[in-house]
């Protein structure tokens, strides 16, 4: 594993300590990875009116663009499930997918271990800008 991959998957975990999630107490972490190699993280934040939560991937997606960031080459995610690798839900997919699929996504326990895996696998079939662009 190389160094950037290991600070990637810390830079998760230690973003899921930092979540917001006085109701679910379910708390998750993201860490992505811009082509330029800035890696910047996302928790989840909860809101009495439910809709309103926003997940740590769309925080760390949404913070990554106002940063001026566009392309990203990797996504890390973690939350407190022990016994098996969680993926991102579909919203926070379909929010990934904007911004290409060709990602590297790493699932992480909260011991470090990780699945690594492509948001082509998780997102089959997805429907992305181009559609949009093929019909201008």
């Amino acid at each position: 594993m190389s160094d950037k991959v290991k600070e990637l998957l810390s830079a998760c975990l230690q973003a899921r300590d930092l979540a917001y999630c006085p109701y679910s107490h379910f708390p998750v972490g993201a860490a992505v990875l811009t082509k330029n190699g800035t890696i910047i993280t996302g928790c989840n934040v909860e809101n009495a009116s439910y809709g309103l939560t926003v997940c740590a991937e769309r925080t760390a997606i949404q913070r990554a663009v106002a940063q001026g960031h566009r392309e990203f080459t990797a996504i890390a995610v973690t939350c407190d499930i022990k016994d098996r690798f969680v993926g991102p839900c579909g919203a926070c997919r379909q929010v990934l997918i904007e911004f290409g699929s060709d990602w590297t996504m790493y699932l992480t326990k909260p011991d470090g271990s990780y699945k690594e895996t492509s948001l082509d696998k998780l997102l089959p079939e997805a429907f992305s800008p181009e559609h949009l662009a093929k019909n201008k």
